[in-house]
């Protein structure tokens, strides 16, 4: 099993480049089963989910080519016959987003066999809402054995107001309703960036659909979709980590290939701690002076434009290296504290109270041999190691290769010592 090796005490400086996003291309990927024709994607990331993601397809029977050398973030995907319409539990077994399936499937096909999400232990992810608005387009869905099924003639276009805000079930019914006979209207819909991308994919591919980004999305049905090139967006989370690598490390970074504009609530969060940014086009200059210059803020969890869940974890490594006392409160998940325990095996003062953790800041980190828990958790990990003192020792980084792209690599173009084990420091 892997592990990260992580030497605290370098300050990031350069341009580090942000990958596409993986929260992206999972359902854009799904999309392509709406259409018999060839999808190809753009700026895929490398990441374990992705490849899940073409083995989950390739099973149903769709070609998938994942792209080398020059074209090694470019995807084709060819779903001209789906002979085997299920997500299999021993694929999907890792992936949450499994269950963006279900809806292109049903749509396309008339029926689905998905078995329920499996990923980060970060707590309950139901996919009841997707059923819900599934039975309200006249699906019949009956559940058994750990699987979902759906079947029907055809889906009809229906009023749907979705209980709580859900990004995978504005997405999934999002893409079961571009086949749909009739007008769908969704409200309460998530309006995060991934959907937006979504939808701007559907539309090249011919989808009627208006409002995404918005909290009430219309779509009006079309009896096919065509093929489609779309470029993914770069992935805002990645993006925001690396802000925060230069913030807690006291360097100069520069990241390079995102779009600032889905970061706002990240960048005004980090300006209140007293990080310097300067905000380009495409790219964001990142300046600190470390532990001595950060103040500490509070934060809270909410969907998106807010503070995003899926920063909650980096944000609180930031905030052990503050001055004065933070709270974070996470509003999303309710077992999203994972990662705090082994931020406290490294010297961090944390206090967990229900949803809100308050964290004593300005704290000294020593290194540890530490445990990743989930994707998000390790990423704070790294980032507490990048300015722990002395060798901090990551297990499990399986997790951080779910949804970040050889970020060792990266990290160690910009002057971090960090290897996988069984690397050299210096050497690829």
């Amino acid at each position: 099993m892997d592990k990260f090796v992580v030497r605290g005490g370098n300050p990031l400086l350069g341009t580090i480049k942000v990958s596409g996003a993986k929260n992206s291309a999972l359902p854009c990927m799904a999309a392509a089963i709406l259409t018999a024709d060839e999808v190809v994607l753009e700026n895929i990331p490398q990441v374990r989910d992705i490849e899940t993601e073409r083995k989950l397809l390739e099973a149903m029977g769709a070609q998938v080519e994942l792209g080398y050398g020059r074209a090694q973030h470019r995807t084709t995907i060819q779903c001209a016959v789906l002979s085997d319409p299920q997500a299999k539990y021993e694929i999907v077994k890792t992936m949450r987003a499994s269950s963006l399936v279900l809806g292109p499937l049903v749509a396309r096909t008339g029926m689905a066999r998905v078995a329920l999400p499996g990923g980060c232990t970060i707590g309950d992810r139901p996919i009841d809402l997707h059923l819900k608005g599934l039975e309200a387009m006249g699906a019949r869905i009956t559940q058994e054995y750990g699987y979902v099924e759906a079947r029907t003639e055809r889906l009809k276009g229906a009023h749907i107001v979705f209980d709580k805000i859900t990004v995978t079930g504005t997405e999934d019914l999002l893409m079961a309703a571009t086949l749909a006979e009739g007008e769908t209207v969704m409200e309460n819909c998530a309006q995060e960036p991934e959907v937006t991308d979504l939808a701007a994919m559907l539309i090249g591919m011919g989808a009627k659909i208006e409002g995404a980004g918005t909290s009430t999305i219309r779509v009006q049905g079309v009896d096919k979709l065509h093929g489609v090139r779309h470029r993914i967006n770069p992935d805002r989370i990645e993006a925001g980590t690396f802000l925060i690598a230069g913030a807690i490390s006291g360097g100069d970074l520069n990241v390079d290939c995102c779009n600032p504009a889905h970061l706002a609530a990240v960048i005004s969060k980090l300006e209140e701690c007293g990080v310097r940014m300067d905000v380009g086009k495409d790219n964001i200059r990142v300046r600190s002076e470390g532990r001595g210059s950060l103040k500490a803020a509070d934060i809270s969890t909410v969907e998106y434009p807010g503070f995003p869940t899926d920063m909650q974890a980096q944000y609180m490594a930031l905030a052990t290296q503050a001055e004065g006392t933070s709270s974070v409160t996470e509003n999303i998940f309710e077992n999203r504290f994972m990662h705090v325990s082994e931020l406290v095996r490294m010297g961090a003062d944390i206090k967990v109270h229900g949803r809100t953790a308050t964290i004593t800041g300005r704290t000294p980190l020593q290194a540890a041999a530490v445990m990743c828990s989930d994707l998000r958790a390790s990423a704070s990990l790294v980032l507490a190691a990048l300015v722990a003192d002395g060798e901090t020792i990551l297990d499990r980084v399986y997790h951080i290769d779910r949804g970040y792209e050889h970020i060792e690599e990266k990290l160690r173009g910009v002057g971090a010592q960090i290897r996988r084990m069984g690397e050299v420091f210096g050497k690829r």
